[in-house]
């Protein structure tokens, strides 16, 4: 492609090379005039600490700075790539971003990095996205170049999170999320307006209000404000991929129709294999699907079947509660293999 856009303009392709060390000249021009920038003009890191925590209390960016999941029982508190992008401006001298390296057979090869200009200090992740979109009905091909942007900046954006707080000190993480934390309390919206939009967006990932009201052991009119601030935490880590619904929420698999008589997800291999024959063939075909894929989680005896599976379940369009359970299940499998 590049070659092509060269000699659109008419410039002999014999001079490629010529031009190709231009460039290179041109890259390590700027990047020695950026050291020495951040050579000649420190960042003051009072100066810097206080712009990061001015930052942190706004409402817009503290609204989505923070991230929660669950692990062991315990629920677990962290920057996300917003507020990460925002500390990274405010400390200065640090360049960080995405790039793509390479295209090639329907993947591309992509770069996440961050640097310190005055430390000379590094972090680096290389990594492969794949051109392709798992939906409801399907996996297919993304062809559109918008969308293949979008996909690789979405898969690059945990990435380039890891490499930034890689470099900024962990006090200052920690200083950042406490005053976001601080701000979400004081500016919490309990308003019916707002529980409303609360409800809207977790309906999105199969969550219902019931299993809102829940989890926080009363009804919306009652939240308050720690607990409003506590659902964004987890509405931001659900968006974020870094935990799934039912990592937070309830859900019952009782299917009450045709054939199924009430039968309950919980049950062992053997017992699942038996509930799976017992399926009268009427009009059960989806749910004789279901307990299928479960049966044939509990029977694989490797990683790399149980990523086929869950390729192939990506590819059924399930209800939202059935959905959180097959990922469950086979996310507790991959613990398993990893013991």
């Amino acid at each position: 492609m590049e070659g092509m856009e060269l000699m659109s303009q008419n410039i002999p392709v014999r001079n490629m090379p010529a031009m190709m060390d231009v460039e290179e000249q041109r890259a390590i021009a700027e990047v020695k005039a950026a050291v020495v920038m951040a050579k000649q003009f420190p960042r003051d890191q009072k100066r810097a600490y206080d712009k990061i925590m001015l930052a942190c209390q706004r409402p817009s960016l503290a609204e989505s700075a923070i991230y929660s999941y669950a692990r062991g029982g315990t629920d677990i508190t962290g920057p996300s790539i917003r507020l990460a992008e925002a500390i990274a401006q405010s400390w200065e001298n640090l360049q960080f971003g995405i790039r793509e390296l390479e295209q090639r057979n329907g993947e591309s090869t992509v770069e996440a990095y961050a640097w310190d200009l005055e430390t000379n200090t590094r972090q680096v992740k290389v990594f492969q996205v794949v051109h392709k979109r798992h939906t409801k009905k399907g996996v297919y091909d993304l062809t559109d170049p918008r969308d293949i942007y979008e996909t690789v900046a979405n898969n690059g954006a945990r990435r380039l999170r890891a490499c930034i707080l890689g470099l900024i000190p962990g006090d200052i993480v920690d200083a950042a999320v406490d005053q976001c934390e601080a701000t979400l309390t004081a500016k919490a919206d309990v308003s019916p307006e707002a529980m409303k939009k609360l409800v809207e967006a977790f309906k999105a990932f199969g969550v219902t209000k019931e299993q809102i009201e829940k989890r926080i052991q009363r009804t919306l009119d009652a939240i308050t404000s720690a607990q409003v601030v506590g659902m964004r935490k987890i509405y931001n880590s659900l968006k974020d991929g870094m935990s799934s619904p039912s990592d937070w929420f309830e859900f019952e698999v009782a299917t009450e129709s045709k054939g199924m008589g009430g039968l309950k997800e919980k049950f062992g291999k053997k017992e699942l294999h038996k509930k799976v024959d017992a399926i009268p063939n009427t009009d059960t075909e989806f749910e004789k699907k279901y307990f299928d894929l479960l049966a044939a989680i509990n029977d694989v005896e490797s990683e790399q079947e149980l990523d086929k599976l869950f390729q192939e379940f990506k590819s059924k369009e399930m209800p939202a509660p059935d959905s959180v359970i097959i990922i469950e299940r086979i996310e507790k499998r991959k613990k398993e293999f990893k013991k």
